[in-house]
């Protein structure tokens, strides 16, 4: 009800300005504006890219704050397939993720924290504080700009910086305007050819005395076809060496305890366990050495289907040069059916007999090569059906009652709601043995299984039905959502005197909701072969006879590493569309999800600013916002595993904040700017992180002694930054410009996780060691660096090479973070000094431009130095952190004037093919590798026709 009535407050509030209007002295103001702005800064009118990258440098030189843009070259005429692709270019911003056919993850100057709006407005996905960027088209923007500064009348969050991505709006254009877009992209990973396709709409009208009206639709509709395929060498725990302590066998794993309860060894520890040669632990009293080796290795084919509606729609009416109404929508679709086929398997001595000593790394203890005997492994086809529907409504007015002053007002509603319905099954046996290579080629491990000679089945073949029995099932399925009401009120007021040039106060009002849903439910079944399961499905009234439930994955690796060519799991799409079977054969039910937790936030914001002259060169913009935070809190837990049981506890929090910002600027010649900025903002903590439960999960692995819990904390306080920021730009031709910025945040309160250790009983029903994980404000950071960009296309070039142009940038980061780390009872025994997550130190891209009449083309490339991304589960023997290898990426674009109206293009994405790489604790690249992924190129060509 509450809703309601603020909606229709505000579409009065919105709509009120008009009853008095004073229309030529608004036509007064506003021809004083245009000529202001055109003496202020002169746009040149160029086409294709050189007049887009002309826009952005135009932008950026007339922005109060410190920004970057990106224009669109033309109206659905980004080379990219979303905004984080179209982000890549952008000096101080880094993209990573480049899993399932695309890129997804950005950060601003190393900072992921990006806060996202859409013309202005504040948006999310689900339950989440922001937006899957990913999932909005490029094909819908007309520009995006990135605030590495912030004024007080911005929305206060996000420290690394704000993202504002615009849409088409019906002035933009003249009048009558229509263009369709198409492209077929062809992904080398799946084989497969996927189409991309968009549609703009719009036109204006004068309505004869009531002013003038515009209408704009803009639609979008891609699918992606993808697949990745890696490789992983697992986690590591101590071994005994072939003098195992007393009561133990050779090369035999080291318990965490030893027969007296004592600890010998404690897993999570920033730097993993010693790896000097000699290295002890003691055992039963006893100074006994130890190997360090990996326990498993493991791989993956992932491969799916991903399709994504999205649609803008803007209304505007100008009833007269001094009244404008606004109304929007803005929709983004995902649908994505993926099948992630799993193999794993345990490399460490499960059976009798005799094994061959293990290769060590050079200079340490840790284990280079190995061999298993009766080794444990599982195969598992995990398939996820994942939809998600975000609506964005907004109504808005700007008013001009006089010459000085302007006021703005909008209400916003939205809605996000994401859903997931989850199923695998585990095909398992025990092999007769395995020779293992942790790391056989630069990173990438290789493996081979022994087959017994006394067998009627080749057992080293992972393909083979014959060699599987069938095993677990899980039957899981969650979901969240969230929706939003705001209203926003601003006004300026033009004071114009020698200091004060204008002032502009006004306020926020946000109703934010956000839920998650889910249910969990496993069973297994025993003494089944993988042929029995297949009987048992055709009898049961399966789809088929029930060999569809096998799956298998053919070329896998591509060849890149020493390992088998083919291995089936089971097809998890199978598993979904005959559940109700699937789930007789293993005594399951059907579940219906139940909410985990559903919190209500409220929260505020009240701005003012004035930008002030010092001199004639030297002007500024000081501003204040406050901000305050309410959130009412429930929760819900099964307290385990197929229990039914359920525990529920609530909480309420707040949180306020006055938060100072002050821009200054100086002309110091006509072509050169210089810009100093002091601001502060927060980022609030993610609601999935302020549950107040906890979750348990038993371990894993074959033999491990410690399971897993997490939880969150309800006592979460917002994250807080003091950013200062340096800036000197040189605008010396009409295309091109050097701009170089130093800049530090200064962090406090980031949330990381706190550990400790809970004996507790299994869902299993064994009593064990739980290392629980929860968060924290338990750790400060301090990010500097400096970054230097630059567009130059050369004059008085010779004809033929006329048109050339580079655009580069760079990117150097010093970052750290005081990194706690705890005993067993979940004090901090000391802090270690470690980077920040997502933090390259080095990055740079270079972009080489040819553009003629008729055609143009672009060669990108983007590398990014190694950078810290994580950490594992904290019950392992090796460091804790997770590490990416350095990244790169060739990307290559081409556009051909056909006509004026008739335009064909063709780019090509990932064209250098690496290996993704990843591995534990800095420096040990080889040591501790980790996961090696090998992810699609991908080759377009596309049509597009406009009149």
């Amino acid at each position: 009800m509450f809703k309601k009535k603020l909606l229709a407050t505000s579409i009065m509030l919105a709509l009120m300005p008009g009853m008095a209007l004073a229309q030529q002295q608004a036509e007064d103001e506003n021809a004083a504006q245009q000529e202001e702005s055109s003496d202020a800064m002169e746009v040149i009118q160029v086409s294709g890219i050189r007049g887009s990258l002309n826009k952005g440098l135009a932008e950026k030189r007339g922005s109060v704050q410190i920004v970057d843009a990106i224009i669109a070259e033309d109206i659905g005429k980004f080379p990219d397939n979303n905004v984080v692709e179209a982000l890549q270019r952008v000096t101080g911003v880094q993209t990573t993720g480049r899993g399932a056919g695309e890129v997804t993850t950005v950060s601003i100057r190393g900072l992921t924290d990006v806060h996202t709006t859409v013309n202005g407005r504040n948006i999310f996905t689900g339950s989440g504080r922001d937006v899957s960027l990913q999932d909005i088209p490029a094909s819908l923007l007309s520009g995006v700009t990135v605030y590495k500064t912030r004024s007080a009348d911005h929305v206060e969050r996000g420290i690394a910086g704000s993202i504002d991505i615009k849409t088409h709006r019906p002035f933009n254009f003249e009048g009558e305007k229509v263009v369709l877009a198409a492209r077929g992209i062809y992904s080398d990973q799946p084989d497969e050819i996927d189409p991309n396709i968009s549609a703009l709409v719009s036109n204006r009208w004068d309505l004869d005395g009531a002013g003038e009206f515009g209408a704009l639709l803009n639609v979008s509709y891609a699918e992606t076809h993808y697949r990745d395929d890696t490789i992983t060498a697992g986690a590591a725990f101590p071994f005994f060496t072939d003098q195992p302590a007393t009561g133990y066998s050779p090369y035999s794993r080291i318990p965490n305890r030893d027969s007296q309860g004592n600890l010998i060894w404690q897993g999570g520890r920033e730097d993993g366990l010693p790896t000097e040669p000699g290295s002890t632990l003691n055992v039963d009293g006893v100074p006994t050495e130890y190997l360090v080796a990996r326990d498993a290795i493991f791989g993956t084919s992932f491969t799916g289907l991903r399709k994504r509606p999205a649609a803008s729609v803007s209304l505007q009416w100008a009833l007269d040069e001094t009244l404008e109404i606004t109304a929007e929508g803005f929709y983004t679709g995902y649908e994505n059916n993926s099948q992630n086929a799993l193999w794993f398997s345990n490399t460490f001595e499960n059976g009798n007999g005799s094994i061959d000593a293990p290769v060590i790394f050079d200079g340490t203890n840790v284990v280079k090569e190995k061999q298993a005997i009766g080794a444990g492994g599982f195969q598992s086809g995990d398939s996820n059906a994942e939809k998600t529907d975000s609506y964005l409504y907004a109504l808005g007015a700007e008013w001009l009652p006089n010459d000085y002053l302007t006021i703005n007002t909008e209400v916003v509603y939205q809605e996000s709601e994401y859903e997931s319905d989850f199923f695998a099954m585990r095909f398992d046996r025990v092999a007769p043995g395995l020779d293992v290579d942790f790391n056989n080629n630069d990173g990438i491990p290789g493996i081979s299984f022994w087959d017994d000679p006394d067998t009627a089945v080749n057992e080293a073949d992972m393909a083979a039905v014959e060699n599987w029995n069938a095993g677990t099932l899980y039957d899981n399925g969650d979901g969240n959502r969230g929706d939003s009401l705001a209203f926003t009120f601003d006004a300026e007021y033009l004071v114009g005197n020698a200091y004060i040039n204008k002032v502009k106060f006004g306020g926020r009002y946000e109703d934010r909701t956000a839920e998650a849903f889910t249910r969990t439910q496993e069973s297994g079944i025993a003494n089944t072969s993988v042929a029995s399961l297949i009987e048992q499905l055709a009898e049961g009234g399966a789809s088929d006879d029930g060999s569809g439930v096998v799956y298998q994955v053919d070329d896998y690796l591509d060849g890149r590493a020493d390992v088998f060519d083919s291995f089936i799991t089971t097809d998890g799409g199978y598993l979904l569309n005959n559940a109700s079977v699937i789930r007789d054969i293993y005594g399951l039910e059907a579940e219906d999800v139940y909410k985990t937790f559903d919190i209500q936030e409220e929260s505020y914001a009240l701005y003012a600013t004035t930008n002030f002259f010092l001199t004639e060169n030297i002007s500024g913009e000081l501003g204040v916002r406050y901000v305050e935070y309410k959130q009412d809190m429930a929760f819900t837990a099964e307290t385990g595993t197929n229990t039914n049981v359920f525990e529920s506890s609530s909480a309420k929090a707040d949180a306020s904040k006055v938060l100072p910002s002050l821009m200054l600027n100086w002309n110091i010649t006509d072509d050169v700017v210089g810009r100093v900025a002091y601001t502060e903002t927060l980022r609030m903590p993610a609601f999935a992180d302020l549950n107040a439960l906890q979750y348990w999960t038993d371990p894993l692995t074959e033999g491990a002694t410690y399971g897993e819990g997490t939880g969150g904390n309800p006592d979460l306080e917002p994250t807080e930054s003091k950013n200062y920021d340096l800036s000197l730009e040189w605008y010396f031709a009409d295309s091109s410009s050097i701009y170089g910025a130093y800049f530090k945040r200064e962090i406090e309160g980031l949330v990381v996780p706190g550990r400790k250790t809970v004996v507790r009983e299994g869902n299993d029903g064994v009593t064990r060691p739980y290392v629980l994980s929860a968060p924290v404000n338990a750790s400060n950071g301090e990010l500097s660096g400096f970054e230097l960009g630059a567009v130059y296309f050369p004059e008085n070039l010779p004809s033929m090479l006329d048109g050339l142009g580079v655009q580069a940038s760079f990117t150097l980061l010093d970052s750290s973070q005081n990194t706690p780390d705890y005993d067993e009872e979940g004090n901090i025994s000391n802090y270690i000094d470690s980077n920040m997550a997502g933090v390259s130190d080095e990055s740079y891209s270079i972009v080489g431009i040819y553009e003629r009449d008729s055609f143009d083309m672009r060669l990108s490339y983007v590398w990014r130095s190694e950078f810290y991304t994580g950490n594992e589960a904290a019950i392992f023997a090796n460091p804790l952190q997770f590490w990416n290898r350095p990244e790169q990426s060739l990307d290559f674009q081409f556009s051909y004037d056909v006509t004026d109206d008739f335009v064909v293009t063709f780019d090509a994405t990932n064209i250098l093919d690496d290996v993704f790489q990843s591995y534990y604790g800095e420096g040990n690249d080889n040591l501790f590798n980790f996961s090696n992924g090998v992810y699609s190129r991908t080759f377009a060509l596309g049509v597009r026709y406009s009149f």
